[in-house]
């Protein structure tokens, strides 16, 4: 049995079907209204991080990615 799925890290990224790591972009809770309207759309978007596959597989035991 490979181990308990890491809840915190399901809830925070999304893994596509192809194996790209998605997540939300940190720092953008609160005090964003001085940011710029480029800076505040930015923001909006979602990341694609690099994680390797050890770090993944630890956290996911039950994925395929």
């Amino acid at each position: 049995m490979p181990g308990k799925t890491n809840k915190s890290f399901t809830k925070r990224l999304r893994i596509t079907s192809r194996g790209k790591v998605l997540a939300r972009k940190a720092g953008r809770n609160h005090f964003n209204s001085k940011a710029s309207g480029r800076n505040q759309q930015a923001g909006k978007r979602t990341s694609i991080l690099k994680l390797g596959q050890k770090t993944i597989s630890l956290n996911l035991p039950f994925t395929r990615a």
